[in-house]
Order: C-alpha cells, then structure tokens, then sequence
C-alpha cells in the first residue's frame, strides 16, 4: 500500500497536465500513487494524461459532473491511507509530499496538513501566501485556523493531505457545490480537527489560469456557502469573521455584476465590525469606481506590484 495517494480532478486541462503530473513523478519523496480522474473533457486533457507509461498512475473516467464528485470519485479508489489533493494546473515543487509526511510524524491526531504555498498572479509574477497567524520555520498546529485563512486559506486545494477515514466520516466534498466546496470541507475539518501547517512552501497556484471553477460566477452557491454554518458561527465568533470576509468578497462581486438585491441582502448580514476600514470603504463604493479600481489593480500587478485590502 503507498503512503500517499494523489487525486487529480481533470477537465480540459490539456495545456498544463502534462508537467502537473511531472511534478508529481519528480518527488523526492516517492511511495505515491496517482489517480486522475478524468470528468467528461472534450480536449486532448485525457489522452496526454494517458500518455504517461508509468505504474504509479490510475486513470479513471466519469460523465461531467463536478469537481466535487471528481474528487470524491477519486478517493474512494485510493489504496492508501492519506491523501493529497492536486489540481490539473497546478504544481508541486519535489519536495511537497515529504513536508507533508513530516507533518504526519509530528502530529498523528491532526486533521488537515496543510503546506505553504505561492500564488502566481501571472507567469514570473507570485507572491507569498499571506496568513494572519504567527509562525516560523517548523510546522506546528494552527491557534486559530478560521482567524489565520482571513487573508490567504491556510488550507489550500493543492497544498493539503488528510487521512482518507477522516474524509469519509465528513462526507467529503458536497457535490452542490460548483464552487466554495473545498472552503465548505476545510470548514468541517477545521470544526472538528487541530490543524497543521508547514511554512515551507511546497507548491505553486497558477491564479492566472482560465477556465477554473473557482473563478465562475456561481454567485448563489456562494451564497448558500456564506450561509451554511449559521449555527456553528454563533458558538464560534472566529468563524463568524472569517464567512464575514467571504460574505465581503461576494458582496463585492455581486455589485460588479448587477445583482443588487443580492449585495443588499449580503452586506445586511456583515458585522461591519469583522472588517478592516479599507474594506468597509470598498463595500460601500459606486459601481463604477469599483471596476475603475479593478482595472487599475490590474495594471498595476502588471508592472510587479500587488495590493490587497488587507495592505
């Protein structure tokens, strides 16, 4: 049985899953099997996936139904005990898998490991993923998972592992969820769970690529996500800042994208008070300054320079 089994989502990917799944063959640490799953790509995604002869790699396939049951798909035919998670744009750096074996061996009763990682906001431009937590050169268990993810997740797709039990008895990823469903997951786990983190960063998020489920519109999953844990956040103040910041940013997209009784209905349920000062101004911006200022953000990240309401 390998120590680790990889799941790898895929859906017309065809320009980035070849040297994903490279990253995966390139670690150093190597008792790993790859499961991809194929879900219903109409471009060359399945068959330069197949292309690789190597008997670390499954290919599975299933009619389009989601990143959720992808996912989901994947794990129940993992041989191993513990899971990462890799989507088909992303990649990892070698030493990836043994960080997060190293978390693993230092605390055995956690329920997500979660290693650092670099956003790339276009090709030869990243940054550090930013959290709101203290921590050095060792990994450790997270104080205040929900207050450190108010900047960056602790908890990244294709920065994760967990143990396979531990996922089954979550139910794993809802698959309502077009989106926000590995934020629902991580919720659930970190309700539940002692979180690790490891600063190394291991791994590289391409934000730039097109095509992601995360970047659609699904403005009203959003919402029901936002929405999920209304209970849970009245025993959990920390959580209740955290969907706050999630609720923030879908307020801001719905004014972007017209829905102006949904931004009504979002920003009424904000406690003000878990926002920053800039973020309050932002929520409260015309329309029209609002897309100017994402424009300008968007120039600006051009010439290597990048700001964010929590700067």
């Amino acid at each position: 049985m390998p120590f680790f089994s990889v799941i790898i989502p895929l859906y017309n990917k065809e320009k980035y899953i070849e040297n994903t799944i490279k990253s995966v063959l390139n670690q150093s640490f190597d008792d790993f099997e790859i499961i991809i799953v194929d879900d219903g790509s109409t471009d060359k995604s399945y068959q330069i996936a197949s292309s690789f002869k190597n008997e670390k790699i499954k290919m599975l396939k299933q009619k389009n139904q989601g990143v959720s049951v992808a996912r989901n798909f994947g794990v129940a035919h993992a041989a191993s005990k513990y899971i990462a998670l890799l989507d088909a744009d992303d990649i990892w750096y070698e030493n990836h898998l043994l960080e997060l074996k190293k978390q693993i061996a230092m605390f055995p009763n956690a329920g997500l490991y979660c290693n650092n990682y670099e956003v790339f906001y276009r090709e030869g431009m990243s940054r550090k993923a930013t959290f709101n937590f203290e921590y050095g050169t060792v990994p450790l268990l997270v104080p205040d998972y929900f207050k450190a993810s108010i900047i960056n997740p602790v908890a990244w797709t294709s920065a994760v592992g967990f143990s396979k039990t531990l996922f089954e008895s979550l139910g794993g990823f809802n698959p309502y969820y077009k989106t926000t469903q590995d934020l629902d997951l991580w919720i659930r786990f970190a309700l539940k769970y002692p979180v690790s983190f490891n600063p190394t960063i291991t791994m590289k998020y391409k934000l730039y690529v097109g095509d992601s489920l995360s970047k659609n519109e699904y403005n009203d999953i959003r919402y029901h996500f936002s929405n999920s844990f209304l209970e849970e956040e009245k025993r959990n103040p920390s959580l209740k800042l955290y969907l706050d910041v999630n609720r923030y940013a879908l307020a801001l997209r719905s004014k972007l994208n017209g829905e102006n009784l949904l931004y009504k209905k979002v920003k009424k349920e904000i406690d003000l008070e878990n926002l920053n000062y800039k973020q309050v101004i932002l929520l409260n911006t015309p329309k029209g300054i609002l897309i100017f200022l994402k424009r300008f953000h968007r120039y600006l990240s051009r010439k290597n320079l990048y700001f964010t309401a929590f700067d």
